[in-house]
C-alpha cells in the first residue's frame, strides 16, 4: 500500500554521542572535510594528525587546532590516549595503514574503500578480530538520513518486489589528476564505482552474476565501466560509471508497486521522488545538499557502536564492505585491471 508519508530517518543525533580521542592519518581533502564536521555537528575529540611529511601534519594541525602532529604513523598509534583512527589516505595505502592501527590496539574507521580487494579486506576484519577492536569503513553514504528512508521503503515493501536498480556516477576529471596514477590504485572502481556496488548489494545483496564491459584511459587506469548484475531475489542492477563526463549521477530504484527516483548525485545528500506505479501517488523527500556536513553520521555511529562495544556495525558491517570488494575484484577480473600492488615482484 502507497504510504500517506515517509518514515522519518533513525540516524543517531551526532551531538548525542559520548566523545571519542581521535587521530588522522592523512591530513588530505577528505580528511578536513571530515574534521571540520566532527568539529561544528559532534562531541567528537580530534586529538592527534600524523603524515609522512611533518610539515603537512603541522599545518594541519594549526589549521583545526589539534594538539599533537607526528611525521610518524607509529609514533602517534603509540599515544596512550588515543581512541580511534580515521585513515584517510591514498587508496592503496588504505591497508596498510589501517593495519598498523588495528594491531597498535586502535579502533579503526578506514576511508572507502575498505582495502584494494577483498584479500585485504578480509585481513583487515581478522586483525580487528584478532586484537579485539572495532573496525569499519567510512562509506559515508550509508549513514545519511536518506539512506535510512530508503532503507525503510524498501523494507517495508511499499515498492513491492523489486526488479530494476539503473545507476550511474561519472565525473569529468582533467588528465593530470590523480585519479588516472596507477601507483595510486586510480580508476573508476574504488572511487566511483564503488558507490554503485555498495548500493546495489545494499538493495538486494550479493550479486548471482557479474557482466562487465570497460574502456581504458589514456594513462591506462580503467576510465569506463559498465556492469550488469543479477540478485537472487530477481532484481537487475544496471550501473555506469565514468572518469570522461559528467553523468546525471541518478538512481532509479524500480518496484512491481512503486518506483524511487533520486536526484543527483544519489550517494550524496538531497532529495528523491517516491511514485506509484499506479494511479499517480508521488511523495518527496527534501534535504539541504549539505554534502560533506552529513560526514557526521558516520563518524556518530562509529563512536557509538564503540561505546556499545560492538563487534560489527548493523549499517555498515565489515560483512558488506567484503562483499562489495568481492564484487569489484570480479568487475576488476573481466576488464583486466590489477592494481600494481597486486601484481608478482619481479625478481631481482
Amino acid at each position: 500500500m502507497f504510504p500517506s508519508s515517509l518514515p522519518h530517518p533513525r540516524v543517531i543525533d551526532p551531538q548525542s554521542v559520548e566523545p571519542l580521542r581521535w587521530g588522522i592519518i592523512g591530513p588530505g581533502w577528505i580528511a578536513a572535510h571530515f574534521t571540520k564536521a566532527l568539529r561544528e555537528q559532534t562531541q567528537q575529540q580530534l586529538v592527534a594528525v600524523a603524515s609522512r611529511s611533518a610539515a603537512r601534519a603541522n599545518a594541519f594541525a594549526r589549521e583545526w587546532g589539534i594538539p599533537h602532529a607526528f611525521d610518524s604513523a607509529d609514533e602517534m598509534l603509540a599515544m596512550p590516549n588515543l581512541d580511534a583512527v580515521y585513515i584517510a589516505t591514498p587508496h592503496n595505502h588504505h591497508f596498510p595503514d589501517a593495519s598498523r592501527a588495528l594491531k597498535a590496539g586502535k579502533h579503526v574507521l578506514v576511508e572507502k574503500p575498505l582495502a584494494l580487494n577483498a584479500v585485504e579486506g578480509a585481513a583487515l576484519q581478522a586483525l580487528a578480530k584478532a586484537h579485539s577492536v572495532f573496525c569499519m569503513e567510512a562509506m559515508w553514504c550509508d549513514f545519511l538520513p536518506k539512506y535510512d528512508v530508503l532503507s525503510q521503503l524498501v523494507e517495508d515493501g511499499v515498492l513491492g518486489e523489486l526488479h530494476t536498480l539503473i545507476a550511474d556516477h561519472g565525473e569529468f576529471f582533467t588528465p593530470d589528476h590523480r585519479i588516472f596514477n596507477p601507483d595510486l590504485a586510480g580508476g573508476t572502481m574504488l572511487d566511483l564505482g564503488s558507490y554503485l556496488l555498495a548500493f546495489s548489494i545494499r538493495l538486494a545483496g550479493a550479486p548471482e552474476t557479474v557482466t562487465a564491459k570497460g574502456q581504458t584511459a589514456h594513462s591506462g587506469v580503467n576510465g569506463q565501466a559498465s556492469m550488469l548484475l543479477t540478485h537472487e531475489n530477481g532484481m537487475h542492477s544496471v550501473l555506469n560509471t565514468t572518469l570522461f563526463s559528467n553523468t546525471p549521477g541518478r538512481a532509479i530504484i524500480g518496484g512491481r508497486d512503486a518506483s524511487i527516483e533520486t536526484d543527483g548525485q544519489f550517494y550524496a545528500p538531497g532529495g528523491f521522488t517516491l511514485r506509484s506505479s499506479q494511479h499517480g501517488k508521488t511523495l518527496r523527500w527534501e534535504e539541504a545538499a549539505n554534502r560533506y556536513v552529513q560526514l557526521s553520521h558516520e563518524a556518530a555511529h562509529f563512536a557509538w557502536c564503540v561505546h556499545q562495544g560492538r563487534q560489527s556495525s548493523p549499517v555498515r558491517p565489515l560483512s558488506a564492505s567484503l562483499a562489495t570488494l568481492a564484487t569489484m575484484d570480479e568487475v576488476r577480473r573481466q576488464l583486466g585491471i590489477i592494481f600494481n600492488e597486486e601484481r608478482p615482484e619481479s625478481p631481482s
